[in-house]
């Protein structure tokens, strides 16, 4: 029997799939916004964070979806990380169903609906849909990033680019999480004198660097692969750069415990990196 021949997915093909996997995190969102917060199932996981039946809606949506798609290309959910088959070494895609799932549960309006597609370790497309916000950042690298705004009718669609560090003493505009404060994250952040925070939940910081809205999103603590992948491609392909707090490049589905991204910054310049 002949083995499977490694499937690896170039700009070329990914622009092609950029339309309907849009769709699918768009029809993701809706199942997201159709559950009444109010009335709704939270349960624990055992690392305690919550899940509801929001999350897993959105994940049988894309599960669905995707399997129609691409068939061919293996997926990671954070839903279904159990089921992963690691390490991946070709094109796989990466999901976050309900980014921000306390933000959710709290009410609020910044969670956020993840899809990425990793080729060779480095997340070359990502979609990043915040749809209680109507706004969805996306990009391929090498191929730029936008902004489309959702509401009736089509979507209007803006390129987006991010934008330069600010010259020496002004201020840096830093995205901060809402949820996950950390040490290590504040003592990099008082390192750059009269920073103004901007409070934000969930992968709507990566969406705000690649728009030019944010200087840099650090976080020097662990979170999860499906938490980066989207934001890594769209900031990237707006012109930005992600590293860890050395400026060496992160690497996805080669099989890390927990599958843990141990830190990272998101750099709007890549020129301020170091």
């Amino acid at each position: 029997m002949n083995e499977a021949r490694p499937l690896v997915v170039d700009g070329e093909a990914a622009a092609a799939l950029m339309e309907p996997l849009t769709d699918l995190v768009i029809a993701a969102g809706a199942a997201i916004l159709a559950v009444n917060r109010s009335y709704m199932k939270v349960d624990g996981k055992s690392d305690g964070s919550p899940v509801t039946e929001a999350d897993l809606a959105a994940d049988r949506i894309i599960a669905e979806g995707l399997a129609r798609l691409a068939p061919d290309i293996p997926s990671l959910s954070e839903e279904r990380a159990r089921e992963a088959r690691l390490p991946f070494k070709d094109s796989f895609f990466l999901i976050d169903p309900l980014d921000g799932t306390k933000e959710f549960v709290a009410g609020r309006n910044e969670f956020t609906v993840n899809l990425a597609l990793v080729t060779s370790g480095t997340p070359l497309l990502g979609i990043v849909s915040a749809p209680a916000l109507g706004l969805i950042w996306r990009g391929i690298v090498g191929r730029g990033a936008e902004r489309l705004t959702l509401g009736n009718g089509a979507p209007q669609i803006q390129p987006i680019h991010t934008r330069p560090c600010p010259p020496r003493g002004a201020p840096w505009t830093v995205a901060v999480s809402r949820s996950h404060g950390d040490p290590r994250t504040e003592a990099f952040i008082a390192g750059r004198p009269g920073a103004v925070r901007s409070e934000l939940g969930s992968a709507v910081k990566f969406g705000r660097v690649a728009e030019g809205m944010v200087d840099i999103y650090p976080r020097l603590s662990p979170t999860c692969e499906w938490d980066v992948g989207a934001g890594h491609a769209v900031v990237t392909a707006a012109g930005g750069k992600i590293t860890d707090s050395n400026g060496a490049a992160l690497r996805f589905g080669a099989g890390r415990e927990d599958f843990i991204i141990p830190e990272f910054i998101a750099w709007g310049d890549p020129a301020a990196v170091g």
